[in-house]
């Protein structure tokens, strides 16, 4: 199912945006020559909402204990964060951003 999640130009070049649907909760991504991507919005290991980390390159980083994960393939990239994020297919229609959530 597509969502309409955000204006696409909300989300700064080589940022994370949190954006809440009901109980859940995603995070979407911009790289640095415009794709975009989304992944569940709570780190694997405590919890805690990604879109308060660091995104360099195609990598956010976990405000809390720096577990890192490839945004675009969902893989954790070392402890403590060692279980991978769901990620979810996006597009961008006359300026929004939609994720399929299916």
């Amino acid at each position: 199912m597509w969502i309409d999640a955000v204006n696409a130009a909300d989300i700064a070049r080589e940022d994370v945006l949190r954006f809440d649907l009901g109980e859940r909760t995603f995070a979407l991504y911009r790289t640095q020559d415009d794709r975009y991507f989304a992944t569940d919005g709570l780190c694997t290991h405590a919890k805690v909402h990604l879109a308060g980390g660091f995104v360099l390159d195609q990598v956010i980083e976990c405000p809390k204990h720096n577990g890192r994960f490839n945004f675009t393939t969902g893989q954790a990239m070392g402890a403590p964060a060692c279980v991978n994020l769901k990620t979810y297919p996006t597009k961008v229609e006359a300026g929004r951003l939609w994720v399929n959530i299916a």
